[in-house]
């Protein structure tokens, strides 16, 4: 546990609870547009020249037939030869389509070894398809790969290996060819997808948009607010505008809490009802002293002996009296009473879990 680290949360949290909410956001950050996403791409493709860290043909049969293909292609016959090269291997290379990106425009791609190749450094990914989930081509990648990671061996069979080499990227590497046919313009209506619903955050963004386009926003459920341009508008500029308007969304009580990190974080809307909280610890000591047992100087009989002795304490913490929380008591109140208590991160937990057991917190409680 990170004492520091949790308690910091909890200021932090207590803090934000105890000021006013006023904290408003554009509409943009917490809803995605309907059709206004980027689309996955996936090709095979083959890296060229590494130094003998690429794929062994024998137990990669894929790699030499994808090789045999190329040649072939290119007017090389070697069906018949007893290709046994390790400077080539296959992969896999993805890339993220940007929405409206348009034929000509430079994407990223990622490239990642399919075989047993030992390290893509230094190779360079020959001309490769990106196909979309339609199965059609959208951009072709090709590129030397760059793969941040260092790899190193010596003759006795040690080596130093940082990063992953058999994963590299090709900083613009994959050049769009086809735009998906998406004429944002022309719709007559969008919706709008909230990144956390909620009933309340969807009725305060159509009354934010009514209340400067009348008659142009309905919140449909939780998650979605369709809307429709006034006359005289296409969509684009409609939602240049929309974006742009503030709100201030609502959310749930919630405790999230890692017991890994020892982090709590919890929600200005946390309210605790009624509860008295008592916390102290119960400390045994066992010491182990050993003595020496021997006889008399003029004893006829006997033996010198070690003979244990042992000392049990109980510490039991004083001095630390009930926190008596009312119904409705805040966030800052439940934190301050926590800390006062001087509560350790392990024994905060417990205490959420178990006023949350006694039905005392309203609050859901995450786990992570």
């Amino acid at each position: 546990m990170r004492p520091v680290r949790l308690f910091s949360a909890l200021l932090l949290a207590a803090a934000l609870a105890g000021s006013p909410a006023f904290a408003k956001s554009r509409i943009k950050d917490i809803v995605e547009f309907e059709g206004v996403r980027e689309n996955q791409l996936v090709g095979y493709g083959i890296v060229v020249g590494l130094n003998g860290t690429g794929d062994a043909l024998r137990n990669a049969p894929f790699t030499k037939q994808s090789l045999e293909a190329m040649l072939e292609r290119l007017g090389v016959n070697v069906r018949d030869a007893n290709l046994n090269t390790k400077n080539v291997a296959a992969v896999m290379v993805t890339a993220k389509l940007p929405p409206f990106a348009a034929p000509g425009a430079q994407i990223d791609a990622s490239v990642s070894a399919l075989g047993d190749a030992k390290s893509l450094l230094g190779g360079t990914l020959l001309v490769t398809p990106l196909l979309g989930a339609d199965g059609q081509a959208y951009a072709v990648a090709q590129g030397t790969v760059q793969t941040g990671s260092v790899s190193a061996g010596g003759a006795s069979g040690s080596t130093v290996l940082k990063g992953v080499p058999t994963a590299g990227r090709i900083a613009g590497g994959a050049s769009v060819e086809r735009e998906i046919g998406f004429q944002l313009a022309n719709m007559a209506q969008m919706r709008l997808t909230l990144r956390n619903p909620d009933f309340t955050t969807a009725r305060r963004i159509a009354d934010v948009i009514n209340g400067a386009y009348p008659g142009t926003a309905i919140a449909d459920n939780p998650t979605i607010v369709s809307i429709r341009p006034p006359a005289g508008q296409n969509m684009v500029a409609f939602l240049a505008q929309v974006e742009n308007l503030t709100v201030e969304p609502d959310s749930a009580a919630k405790v999230v809490i890692d017991e890994v990190a020892g982090v709590i974080v919890m929600g200005e809307a946390v309210r605790v009802s009624t509860v008295a909280i008592q916390q102290g610890n119960l400390t045994i000591t066992v010491r182990e002293q050993p003595a020496v047992s021997q006889p008399g100087a003029f004893a006829r009989v006997g033996q010198t002996a070690v003979v244990p002795q042992s000392d049990i304490s109980v510490d039991e913490e004083k001095g630390k009296q009930f926190l008596t929380l009312k119904t409705g008591a805040a966030l800052s109140t439940l934190v301050s009473g926590l800390n006062a208590l001087g509560v350790t991160p392990r024994d905060m937990i417990s205490i959420l879990q178990t006023i949350k057991a006694a039905g005392a917190l309203q609050a859901e409680i995450e786990v992570m």
